[in-house]
Formats: structure tokens, C-alpha cells, sequence
């Protein structure tokens, strides 16, 4: 009879142990299907679209994301900035952003943006791809003596307005790109995404 009671002992823990490593077993194949679920750095890369906080973006102040291996910059606007983007039409190739491939139908205008203080475009110079610098402040540089604010690619002297709009009479043919993108929120930003798609996809 002690035998019997030790055989059964046993077989009850060789059950428990090999419940406990096939559980064991599943949830490791679990981890990486799961995990493929999830968008991976490749498919960011690609295009998969990217959502940015813009809650402590102060006005004059601009952030970076990266989206599509390219900088996307979120400039906001003081108002200071952006009265004088009313002053510089004449100075411009594409004052009133005619070069459709330059960006989306619903920021063409004058801020070349969604939200009239918050400027959203690709980083890269039209010219040849170069990163160009910001020099928000309005005041005489070495480039250009009555400055009004904007970015200056110090590659080969292309200039653009805080909207990214390109002066005449330099290298870069084309104003900065504005990607898609839309609002999903007051303080988040979808990159990648046009409005008309986003409330397409919600319904």
C-alpha cells in the first residue's frame, strides 16, 4: 500500500511539472506572435503613419519627427511670425503654393497649414536634400538683410519662409513639402494620414 501511495505521489507531479512546461511553452510562442502584431521599426520606416504630442510646443518653438526615415517639423507660430508672412509674397517663387506636389490640397493657403499657428513639413531642402536651419527671428543675417524669419540651408544659400515657401532667385525650385497629416486630437497630430482619410477610417 506505501508503494501505491508513492507511485500516485509521483504520478501527480510529473502531471503538474508537465502542465507547468507546456503553459511555459505556449506563452513563449505567444511573446513573438504577438509581438509581430505590432507595428515594427521597417514598416514606420515605410510609411506606417505617427502620431506626436504637440501639447508643449511653445509658440516660436519647433520639434522634430521622424516619419518615413525624413524630419517632419511642427513649427508654432507666434503672431508675430506669422504677420510677416503676409509681407513676403513678392520675394517668393510659389507665394500662393501653385506647385500642387508641394503639398495637400487643404494647406494651401496662406500659413500653408491646417491650424493657422502650426506649420507641419518635411525638413529637406527641394534642392538637393540637404537639412536646412531654422532662423526664426526677424532681423538682418549675412544671407538676406531684411530677414523676416524662415530657414536658411547653408548647403548651397536656399532660403524658405517660416511656411517653408522658397524665395526667387536661389537653387531650391520648389516650396518645402507638407506631408499628410490631420488633428486627432487637440494636442496630438497623426503624420501620414490626410483629415478626409482619418474620418473615413472612423466611420
Amino acid at each position: 500500500m506505501a508503494k501505491q501511495r508513492v507511485d500516485k505521489s509521483k504520478r501527480r507531479f510529473l502531471i503538474a511539472a508537465t502542465t507547468a512546461v507546456g503553459g511555459a511553452g505556449v506563452a513563449a510562442v505567444a511573446v513573438p506572435f504577438v509581438k509581430s502584431m505590432l507595428p515594427s521599426e521597417r514598416a514606420k520606416a515605410a510609411g506606417a503613419p505617427v502620431e506626436v504630442d504637440i501639447s508643449k510646443i511653445k509658440p516660436g518653438e519647433m520639434m522634430t519627427q521622424e516619419w518615413r526615415g525624413k524630419p517632419v517639423w511642427i513649427i508654432n507660430l507666434t503672431n508675430e511670425m506669422s504677420e510677416a508672412l503676409t509681407k513676403l509674397n513678392d520675394n517668393l517663387s510659389d507665394p500662393m503654393s501653385d506647385v500642387t506636389t508641394q503639398q495637400p490640397g487643404y494647406s494651401k493657403n496662406a500659413t500653408r497649414s491646417i491650424r493657422p499657428n502650426l506649420v507641419v513639413m518635411v525638413g529637406i531642402c527641394t534642392h538637393l536634400g540637404c537639412s536646412p536651419e531654422m532662423k526664426a527671428e526677424i532681423r538682418p543675417e549675412p544671407f538676406d538683410a531684411n530677414w523676416k524669419g524662415g530657414y536658411f540651408c547653408p548647403c548651397h544659400k536656399s532660403k524658405f519662409d517660416m511656411a517653408g515657401r522658397v524665395f526667387t532667385g536661389v537653387p531650391a525650385p520648389t516650396n518645402l513639402v507638407v506631408p499628410p497629416h490631420h488633428y486627432e486630437n487637440d494636442t496630438t497630430i497623426v503624420i501620414g494620414v490626410d483629415p478626409k482619410s482619418a474620418s473615413q477610417g472612423a466611420a
